[in-house]
């Protein structure tokens, strides 16, 4: 390998960092706004954040997983896949409501079906999660 192989190596590690880190704070924004407005999932953005924040910024990381709210969350989901029952029950009824209001506001059919379809995808991958 060449100096400027390693050159070009480092300037792709270092993209690759500021990438990542980029991403983890446009989850960490996400999950804050979704923890005032229902129709975003706070948990799962701020998982995305932590796990972009294992490439773009360890101190990051740990401030998340060390969170008096979100660390646990995080790190239950990372040692056993598990969400608790408050959150499954939570994000259930929000899909719910999200439909209904749907349904209300008379979307097009086609609007209704994919929704329905999707939400029912991330219902029945919610529900299969263990709950601790």
């Amino acid at each position: 390998m060449g100096k400027g192989d390693v050159v070009e190596q480092g300037m792709v590690e270092r993209m690759s960092k500021y990438v990542h880190l980029t991403l983890g704070g446009f989850c960490v924004a996400l999950g804050l706004i979704g923890a005032v407005l229902p129709v975003l999932p706070t948990t799962g953005f701020l998982i995305l954040a932590a796990f972009f924040f294992t490439k773009g910024s360890p101190r990051l990381r740990m401030w998340l997983l060390d969170h008096a709210h979100f660390g646990p969350l995080i790190r239950n989901w990372e040692e056993t896949g598990a969400i608790p029952r408050r959150i499954k029950i939570l994000s259930i009824s929000m899909m719910a409501a999200s439909f209904v209001i749907c349904l209300i506001l008379g979307l097009p059919a086609y609007v209704l079906i994919a929704q329905a379809v999707l939400m029912s995808a991330g219902a029945a991958y919610i529900l299969t999660r263990p709950d601790r």
